[in-house]
């Protein structure tokens, strides 16, 4: 990768829009002052940066779950897959990953499978960092069933200042592990539901990187993973 690559990451074509519309607008601001036309700079820059879509090295491994999103884990609880994907009441290890607004937005499948339900519903737009907003707040739910038939559920869920969420597939399409499937406008989080007797492989507080960071084997029979803060 060149130094320019480093710093300079793909666009997604969701971006041009916003970044055309910051773009304008700091056109304007610079006919009002200097000043405030800089900080429209600024803020273009900000917006070209939030759409960016670099590309990730996803691990082939069979059976791997990896992250769908940029973020940090901030829970990992036994929670019930939301009602409207027809999974059942049963609890199910749910791996949480919080996007801020400096994360990229650019959601990725955590498993190679076929999307087999999605279910949209709308709703309020809370702090996504907050247990309530996987009850209340708008969100997009999948799941996909592997080539074993077990079946992993993931959403997307809608912020404090998220108000759009965008999904490029369709029930029925077939998905490769950290192939792109949707983004989430401005702030977000993505739940991840593991099939019964699957330990997660990450902890609260790590950092996840979309379509690299494993966060489970459902081969595997490690124990959930520990970790300290240091």
């Amino acid at each position: 990768m060149t130094m320019m690559g480093t710093f300079i990451k793909p666009m997604h074509r969701e971006g041009i829009r916003f970044v055309a519309i910051f773009a304008a607008i700091t056109l304007v601001l610079f006919l009002i002052a200097d000043v405030l036309g800089w900080i429209g700079v600024g803020l273009t820059v900000w917006c070209y940066y939030f759409f960016r879509d670099p590309q990730r090295a996803t691990p082939t491994k069979e059976g791997l779950v990896i992250s769908p999103a940029d973020g940090v884990v901030t829970m990992i609880e036994q929670v019930a897959p939301p009602e409207e994907l027809g999974m059942g009441p049963e609890p199910r290890t749910r791996v949480t990953v919080f996007m801020n607004v400096f994360n990229c937005h650019v959601n990725r499948a955590p498993v190679d499978g076929v999307v087999t339900k999605i279910a949209y519903r709308p709703g309020k737009f809370f702090n996504a960092s907050l247990d309530k907003a996987s009850v209340h707040n708008e969100r997009n739910s999948f799941v996909m069933r592997v080539e074993d038939g077990r079946e992993v559920a993931f959403v997307q869920i809608a912020g404090l200042v998220a108000r759009r969420i965008v999904c490029f597939v369709d029930e029925g399409t077939r998905l490769m592990t950290g192939e792109r499937f949707g983004l989430i406008r401005f702030g977000s989080r993505v739940d991840v539901f593991l099939p019964d007797g699957v330990a997660p492989l990450v902890a609260v507080g790590q950092s996840a990187i979309a379509g690299e960071t494993v966060l489970a084997d459902l081969n595997g029979t490690e124990e959930p993973r520990r970790a300290r803060i240091a």
